[in-house]
């Protein structure tokens, strides 16, 4: 019985992290500029392949009963880095010149810009 909750619980992450990443695809494919597009990879990707890597390493540890700490630190290492690449990438996209959607309701950069309230540029 405590084996099925374990297959349960295993397949629902790797199943929910393959419909997040399915999410990101859609979004870049839908989404009328680079900023949102950017937004929906970063977001939908670090939560679905972090969730695939969870699901894996539930895996290996309730059925193989092995500890696979080479998945933890990819775990870490995308937690960490890909909201940062994200971020940047869409910094580099604006400092650049690219234009925002037409149904952009604010630039808060630039009015700040403006402002010459902008911390630190990257």
């Amino acid at each position: 019985m405590i084996e099925i909750t374990y297959e349960f619980i295993v397949g629902l992450f790797i199943v929910v992290g393959g419909l997040l990443t399915l999410a990101a695809t859609v979004g870049a494919i839908r989404f009328p500029d680079v900023y949102t597009r950017n937004h929906a990879i970063s977001k939908s990707t670090t939560l679905g392949v972090t969730m695939i890597l969870v699901g894996t390493l539930l895996y290996f540890f309730l059925f193989e009963e092995h500890f696979n700490s080479r998945l933890v630190l990819a775990i870490m290492f995308i937690l960490m880095t890909a909201p940062i690449s994200g971020h940047l990438i869409g910094r580099a996209a604006y400092n650049s010149g690219v234009k925002l959607a037409e149904r952009t309701v604010t630039d808060e950069l630039e009015r700040d810009r403006k402002k010459g309230k902008q911390a630190n540029s990257l």
